[in-house]
């Protein structure tokens, strides 16, 4: 009785507050002050990841010899992954992989509400998953986490779906911001990635949410960044034929990667109702790719910057230490092959046992190796000018995350700001740009919205299929029908018209099922005519609907059927044949035209 009386009290206590809120600020001001508040709660929660990742990685490696393999990488990772599934199992009790995916459709299809836990679960997730050396990046883990953040604040004040939609995007720069300490890259991955419209309403907000995590993270970590860049040559324009042929290559290289990544997640969803022996396959893989190449262990931003900073060909042997190769200098190529190749089915098969990460760092990671070795071949064969190794392991970065996730300006904004790269600033552009026109001509789509893209639910720039997507099937379905069998006569029939709204009436079977319909306006010489009451049945007077629609069909194939058609009403059932009711082209024509509306405006 007492802790009723007590929630009553707060939840009286909160109502004024909102009501409070609504009389004296406006709309406006208020969410430039979630921003803010979702900006600093971003840079707590990177900075919270990053720490507990960095603390379980050092207690768990800290003993290990750098010149010789060391066993226990065979062993870390399948603990990771299985102490990952076991929290997800038993305390989140909720699917939080593909944290970018998740966030995409939550803004498609779920009017840009994500659950209250995705706040915290994917923090500790990935924290386990990748502190055990777990092959996977913390950043879309993050990027959840801050979309949650933005998402859970509107919900809490009750703000409108627009308003929910710019708290998420505002939540994903904020985390990426806090991230990288990069204020630029947040907004426009938020642009790129998320397709948050840039409108004079929704550009302040993000940047405040921007600048918050990034000045919040400088106070919680310092000046210090993930990657260290020291510019080793000037760029000259006789290196543009190798910056096109290296944006090339990064294209191809995003390419395999979200191919594989494909096949390895194909592969996995086979055993959905099978953990353990997703793990088997998953940790097997894992260890074995570890301990071959120590490299995958974990996020690997200790080689990255091995490679942007090295001087010396001591410097860049650094990279296979605690391995089979450790000595053997001459198999340096070999070993950047093979890691590149093996990055993608170590991090597939990080989610894919059970473990939680994002492909975000990976890209990052096979980007800044593909560089390198590009640049080492190149000079080795002499193709061209002499190449600077480490800056084209810069570059390579920009160029195969602009691959992977469809985003050329997030890639060159991201790594000149994380890097201080701004020298390079022209060949960023380059080599991002070729990456993103050879990739596109094999994937439309990035590695985050090639999952709902297949399923017509990936909202985009274009006005009209961004509406379509954000219109819900169920919303215009007029459920309300009368329905007759059969086998009914005319007389009963008539009636049933009576009561009849619309000019329809489905003839169903005893399990619901539409065997045809009757079109009212087409009986009209036989409704008058009492006499014929009993001489008629259904069955003889109903007709085959024009089209039958799918309650799974998106919006846009919904469109074309009524366009293809020219029907005013069309039937839609479920995916076992049963009715549902009718859609009304005018009542949907009429949504579409008021979200349109909404969404043109700033």
């Amino acid at each position: 009785m007492a802790t009723d009386i007590l929630d009553k009290e707060r939840q009286g206590w909160f109502q004024r507050l909102l009501a409070w809120r609504e009389q004296h600020v406006s709309e406006r001001t208020f969410v430039l002050f979630l921003a803010f508040i979702v900006g600093l709660f971003c840079a707590v929660a990177a900075f919270a990841l990053h720490g507990i990742i960095n603390q379980i990685g050092m207690l768990l490696t800290s003993s290990f010899n750098e010149k010789t393999a060391n066993w226990l990488y065979l062993v870390y990772p399948v603990v990771g992954i299985y102490l990952t599934s076991l929290f997800v199992k038993y305390i989140v009790k909720d699917n939080i992989s593909h944290g970018i995916t998740r966030i995409l459709y939550a803004i498609s299809s779920k009017r840009s509400r994500l659950r209250a836990h995705n706040c915290w679960s994917s923090v500790i997730a990935s924290a386990i998953t990748i502190g055990f050396g777990g092959s996977v990046g913390a950043e879309a883990p993050i990027v959840l986490t801050g979309s949650a953040i933005g998402s859970n604040l509107g919900k809490l004040f009750k703000l409108d779906n627009k308003t929910l939609m710019l708290l998420v995007g505002c939540g994903a720069a904020g985390a990426i911001a806090g991230i990288f300490k990069a204020p630029i890259a947040g907004l426009v991955f938020t642009l790129e990635v998320l397709m948050i419209d840039l409108t004079m309403a929704s550009l302040l907000p993000i940047l405040i949410s921007c600048v918050t995590a990034t000045c919040f993270t400088y106070i919680f970590r310092g000046s210090t960044s993930l990657f260290t860049f020291h510019l080793d040559a000037q760029w000259m324009v006789d290196r543009v034929p190798a910056n096109v042929l290296l944006g090339i290559t990064c294209g191809l290289i995003s390419l395999y990667f979200i191919r594989v990544m494909t096949v390895c997640e194909d592969m996995f969803a086979r055993f959905k109702d099978k953990p353990y022996v997703k793990l088997a396959i998953g940790g097997v893989m894992l260890s074995l790719l570890i301990f071959l190449f120590p490299s995958l262990f974990g996020e690997g931003y200790h080689d990255i910057n091995l490679l942007l900073n090295g001087a010396t060909e001591a410097d860049w042997n650094g990279i296979m230490h605690n391995s089979l190769f450790s000595g053997h200098d001459n198999m340096l190529i070999l070993y950047v092959l093979l890691v590149v190749l093996a990055k993608v089915i170590a991090t597939s098969a990080t989610n894919g046992g059970g473990g939680c990460g994002g492909t975000f760092a990976p890209s990052l990671f096979v980007g800044c190796f593909g560089g390198f070795l590009f640049a080492r071949l190149w000079n080795y064969y002499q193709i061209g000018v002499y190449v600077p190794e480490k800056n084209f392991a810069l570059l390579g970065m920009a160029g195969v995350m602009s691959g992977v996730m469809h985003a050329p300006l997030t890639g060159i904004f991201l790594i000149a700001e994380i890097t201080g790269g701004y020298a390079l600033l022209l060949p960023l552009m380059i080599v991002s740009v070729c990456s993103y026109l050879t990739i596109i001509i094999f994937e439309p789509h990035s590695i985050y919205g090639m999952r709902l893209a297949r399923q017509g639910k990936l909202i985009t720039h274009h006005t009209d299929h961004a509406v379509l997507t954000l219109m819900s099937l169920d919303s215009v379905i007029e459920h309300e029908y009368t329905s007759i069998s059969p086998d009914m006569e005319l007389g009963k029939i008539v009636h049933k018209i009576s009561r009849s709204r619309n000019s329809f009436l489905p003839v169903l079977d005893a399990g619901g099922n539409m065997v045809g319909e009757i079109d009212i306006t087409k009986i009209r010489n036989v409704v008058f005519r009492i006499e014929l009451y009993h001489h008629f049945k259904a069955r003889q007077l109903m007709t085959q609907p024009e089209a039958t629609l799918r309650d799974s069909m998106p919006m846009t194939e919904v469109m074309k059927v009524f366009d293809s058609t020219h029907a005013d009403w069309l039937p839609v059932l479920d995916s076992d044949g049963h009715f549902k009711g009718y859609i009304s082209r005018q009542r949907m024509y009429g949504m579409y035209r008021k979200m349109v509306a909404d969404m043109s405006e700033d």
